[in-house]
């Protein structure tokens, strides 16, 4: 698959993206993070909004954008006031990744998010989608930013069939290299998110309906349906774990309850809330201070890190 673009039909969808975007981004420009081009709050953002849904992080970014408004003031604080600011968007890790960032901007960096791309990713919990999203909604800087609702867009409107990683981010690189790369981005995503959805795509309102779209003009064309390009893959027996009774609902517990102080070794069972499963509770309890999230103190109890 050829992972360039001709200059026509590259012109062409992005003039219907961002003919799009006028209207949709009305009601997502309200979000707190779209009102800041601060590095570090940024970066706050999009660890948050990794794999937590959109309406859990909109309290908590403004409760922790206002605790640790700058690199310095999360550095400064202990690991355990960030993991307590933390509760209730799960993935605590990310939080401890959070704090690092913070101590090596600081130490490194003088307090200031770098831009450069290879910098940012050798920040702890920063990634390929993370450094190029702080780069363009930051910076302004041209990076093309691949998550699941760009990805989309692109794979079923300019390729048709499904693509690989590195196909899509060059396919990305491609049409942000001339365009104002924050509002290039955005839009894409609010297309992505609000009308090429994964499921039940707006087809009908779709301003790319039709020859602009690779997969539904292959699909028109030859008069038969075709795959979802960009459908993900499924895995034959693979189900999400039901929550209740989990393990991550121990965890999230463990940690909450580690939020109001020291837990007794006696009493680990039951903040985990099983009660009459110790051993399952500890090796829990072990887990989180192999990851740095809970410690034992000189008593044997657990503490927040």
């Amino acid at each position: 698959m050829a992972t360039r673009v001709g200059g026509d039909q590259r012109s062409e969808f992005i003039e219907y993206i961002f003919g799009a975007w006028s209207e949709l981004r009305v009601e997502r420009d309200l979000f707190p993070w779209r009102q800041t081009r601060d590095p570090w709050l940024t970066l706050i953002a999009e660890f948050m909004l990794s794999q937590t849904q959109v309406v859990r992080v909109v309290p908590r970014f403004v409760e922790m954008a206002k605790r640790f408004p700058t690199p310095q003031a999360c550095a400064d604080a202990t690991q355990a006031e960030v993991i307590a600011l933390w509760i209730g968007l799960g993935y605590n890790r990310r939080a401890i990744a959070l704090h690092r960032c913070a101590r090596i901007i600081c130490d490194t960096y003088a307090g200031e998010v770098p831009s450069d791309l290879g910098l940012l990713l050798e920040l702890p919990g920063v990634g390929p989608y993370t450094s190029r999203a702080i780069r363009a909604f930051a910076f302004d800087e041209p990076a093309g930013v691949v998550d699941t609702n760009i990805r989309r867009v692109i794979v079923r409107a300019l390729t048709g069939v499904k693509a690989s990683a590195k196909q899509v981010q060059e396919l990305a690189d491609e049409l942000v290299a001339r365009q104002p790369s924050r509002d290039w981005n955005l839009a894409l995503m609010d297309f992505g998110s609000l009308v090429c959805r994964l499921r039940s795509p707006q087809c009908a309102r779709c301003p790319l309906f039709g020859a602009k779209c690779k997969w539904r003009h292959d699909e028109i064309s030859g008069g038969s349906i075709l795959a979802d390009p960009a459908s993900p893959v499924s895995v034959k027996g693979a189900r999400q774990s039901t929550f209740s009774g989990s393990d991550r609902q121990g965890r999230g517990r463990l940690v909450r309850r580690a939020c109001l102080g020291p837990i007794e070794r006696d009493s680990l069972a039951e903040a985990a809330g099983w009660p009459e499963e110790p051993d399952r509770a500890a090796r829990i309890a072990e887990k989180l201070i192999s990851e740095g999230v809970l410690a034992r103190t000189r008593t044997g109890n657990y503490q927040l890190a």
